[in-house]
């Protein structure tokens, strides 16, 4: 049977998404129920979901008591639920919107008792949806630095060890609220390592990270703060709760749900499909073009050496790689990625790839990602366009729009961050 490299390769990413659905581990690792009240708090691109879940494997307990609460997530990511509220706000940049909800969330983690729990809910996105300025900055300030970021080519955990010191909730800031309640925190990790305090800024744990670090980050891009940003980061009582903190004693988390699991679920649906996957990793960083450069090497080696094994093999991989913005296009990491990947493929024959963001948006498009073909760039010309000088603007989202290949699944309601795979068919079956 001639494996169909497009649906192929989409099955890969469905079986990626399935394995990342909130609903699989929330209630695999909820908490017993308190003595006293439960408070349901949160923030990210999954935070919907994963508060839906919770009322879903609450109510199937017994005696567990009421719960309330209030999660946040990006516009268009919500989800119905009955006793869980949840409000929609900006990303990646912050708005007023995240700011209020933000507070509100402060708000109720407030005055609560030994007896109480708080229950958590992180998924990637919390960052810029848990806004809440530290005193003295301005919500105004806090877009103009992260708008800067994002354009740097600063790595996640870079970004987020700026914004951790820049807040009134994150870095362990939300965790020293809610004392003396039980603080549990359920993780659905978008970032390279699966670490709980890097997740949305950890505003629930303990941040290794120091005022230091962040000031680097900033001397490290050429970034000049605003003045009221630059006198939070040289105060040292702004420095954030530490892990060991005995403040935090009560406070705990647990990851349901990451892009090493991801890629393992897409790994056996291709070998069901008699295709040998070669995981590269789950925490791929670096500039998109360059990776993408990396990784042809690889799949170009398959073809011509039978390594790191022979074809029909899939490379998967999974991480955040970043783009440093010289162009005005609009973009996304994953299709930069997959342009400059074609670029490096110069049309190999049968090598077909697919790279995705699995919260359903890359970066700031309307669509998850783009499949890749052999016959990418011949139609690309066809089409009129040149796909060296979009790479160079920065606009790979409008060649694969041209082309029909954008992947668009709308808000997935997960995020463990990029999946790519790359299909190196057997030459035989490439020729058909």
């Amino acid at each position: 049977m001639t494996l169909d490299p497009d649906k192929f390769l989409r099955g890969l990413f469905s079986s990626a998404l399935a394995a990342a659905d909130p609903a699989r581990g929330v209630a695999a690792h909820l908490p017993p129920p308190p003595r006293g009240r439960t408070v349901v708090v949160g923030a990210g691109k999954a935070a919907a979901a994963m508060a839906a879940a919770v009322e879903e494997a609450w109510m199937r307990r017994d005696k567990a008591g009421p719960l309330d609460g209030l999660v946040v997530t990006r516009y268009g990511h919500g989800v119905a639920t009955r006793a869980i509220e949840v409000v929609e706000a900006g990303h990646p940049l912050p708005d007023a919107a995240g700011a209020e909800a933000a507070l509100r969330i402060l708000a109720r983690v407030q005055g609560l008792t030994a007896d109480d729990l708080v229950l958590c809910l992180i998924s990637g996105g919390g960052s810029a949806l848990l806004a809440l300025p530290a005193a003295g900055i301005t919500l105004t300030d806090k877009q103009a630095l992260t708008r800067a970021l994002l354009a740097s080519g600063a790595d996640i955990g870079e970004i987020n060890t700026v914004r951790k010191h820049l807040s009134a909730l994150k870095g362990g800031r939300l965790a020293l609220a809610a004392a003396p309640a039980r603080v549990v925190t359920l993780v659905l990790s978008d970032v390279p390592g699966d670490e709980p305090h890097v997740v949305a800024s950890g505003p629930s744990v303990g941040d290794p990270s120091t005022l230091a670090e962040a000031r680097a980050v900033l001397a490290r891009y050429r970034l000049t703060p605003p003045p009221a940003i630059a006198r939070r980061l040289s105060d040292p009582s702004a420095e954030t709760p530490k892990p060991g903190d005995p403040r935090l004693a009560r406070a705990s988390a647990v990851v349901i749900a990451t892009a090493a699991a991801a890629l393992a679920a897409a790994a056996a649906t291709a070998r069901a499909a008699g295709v040998t996957p070669v995981v590269l990793g789950d925490a791929i960083q670096g500039e998109a073009r360059e990776v993408a450069k990396v990784m042809a090497g690889i799949a170009l080696a398959a073809r011509r050496h039978a390594q790191p094994a022979p074809a029909p093999l899939v490379l998967l991989s999974g991480g955040e790689t970043t783009v440093t913005v010289t162009g005005n296009g609009q973009g996304g990491r994953n299709s930069e990625f997959l342009l400059a990947l074609a670029l490096a493929l110069d049309g190999a024959e049968g090598i077909h790839a697919l790279a995705a963001d699995t919260d359903g948006i890359d970066g700031m498009a309307d669509n998850a990602g783009a499949v890749g073909r052999p016959d990418t760039l011949t139609r690309a010309h066809a089409a009129g366009l040149d796909p060296r000088a979009l790479l160079a603007a920065n606009d790979a989202y409008r060649l694969f729009r041209e082309l029909g290949d954008l992947v668009v699944t709308g808000p997935t309601r997960t995020n463990v961050n990029d999946f790519r795979a790359i299909y190196v068919a057997a030459l035989a079956a490439a020729r058909r």
